[in-house]
């Protein structure tokens, strides 16, 4: 394998641009290539035996789907990682909605190399394609109400970062990335401090200027979060119907964001943006995604 100076200066500004760390995604390509190359002594069986090192040829990326892509140009990085002495060209931007069939990149370069960098490339570039397209769909779902598509923390370990860029390039908004970003005030915080009013003062009185969510599952407890003088920054209206989720709005009448959760489905999204609430997360964004449909197929000479 190489190491992050021969990859191409554009492709780092992008990630930077893009807020992912550039030591982090080369981490992650390097973990994901050692699935399929366990023995860096032994390299590929099957692309070793049966292409010369030197061969060189083109391979395309093509989207066999309707959606948006994104996450090509990580995954552009596998190849320079594995020293494909690649050229990219005709790479979409992240965040481009395509058709089936449409070209999303152009790899030319060591054909043995490529091939070998192939799955984790595609891996990759479908994963958070997938979220992307996902996130996309309820962009459109919301479209005509203030309401914002959030995601959660809900991701696999490791590939938060990848999979909250995703959320972004698919239109959505990252909500906290960590724990310590923002405390988060839930049911378990709740029973365990003896109830909604007294986690919150707690978290005030550590972490002064900290931002706070808190959860609440009636119209009883929002109106007691917003008899407080200090309000928590957002409030969390909890497996709510939507007109629970319409009188919320008008009780709070802006003076707090306000954010929907639980029994949430792209059918109930457009309902929930006519209630007027600020945002909308959903878990199933990056926990339970499906992958968008790209493939790498050589072109014959």
């Amino acid at each position: 394998m190489t190491s992050l100076r021969d990859v191409p200066a554009d492709l780092l500004e992008e990630l930077t641009a893009a807020g992912l760390e550039h030591e982090y995604v080369w981490e992650t390509i390097g973990r994901a290539l050692m699935e399929d190359l366990p023995d860096p002594e032994m390299d590929d069986p099957t692309s070793s035996s049966t292409i010369a090192p030197d061969a060189r040829g083109e391979a395309v990326f093509g989207a066999r789907e309707p959606g948006v892509v994104a996450g090509l140009g990580v995954a552009a990085i596998t190849f320079f990682m594995l020293g494909a002495d690649a050229t990219i060209t005709d790479r979409l931007p992240d965040g481009t909605r395509v058709a089936k069939g449409d070209v999303v990149m152009r790899i030319t370069g060591l054909t043995q190399r490529m091939l070998v960098a192939e799955r984790t490339a595609l891996n990759l570039a479908c994963h958070v394609s997938g979220i992307a397209t996902a996130t996309a769909h309820w962009v459109e779902a919301l479209e005509g109400s203030t309401t914002r598509v959030l995601d959660t923390r809900k991701t696999l370990p490791g590939l938060r970062a990848l999979q909250k860029y995703a959320v972004r390039c698919g239109g959505g908004v990252n909500h906290r990335s960590s724990l310590q970003d923002m405390a988060m005030v839930k049911d378990n915080h709740v029973i365990a401090a003896g109830g909604v009013i007294p986690a919150l003062e707690a978290i005030r009185g550590r972490f002064p200027g900290l931002p706070v969510e808190v959860e609440v599952t009636s119209l009883e407890q929002l109106d007691d979060l917003l008899a407080l003088e200090d309000r928590p920054e957002r409030i969390l209206l909890d497996n709510m119907s939507d007109e629970l989720m319409a009188e919320a709005v008008r009780s709070t009448a802006g003076r707090v964001e306000l954010e929907a959760s639980g029994g949430i489905t792209l059918e109930r999204a457009a309902r929930i943006g006519a209630t007027g609430v600020d945002f909308v997360s959903v878990g199933a964004l990056t926990h339970s995604v499906k992958v968008f449909d790209l493939g790498m197929d050589l072109v014959e000479s």
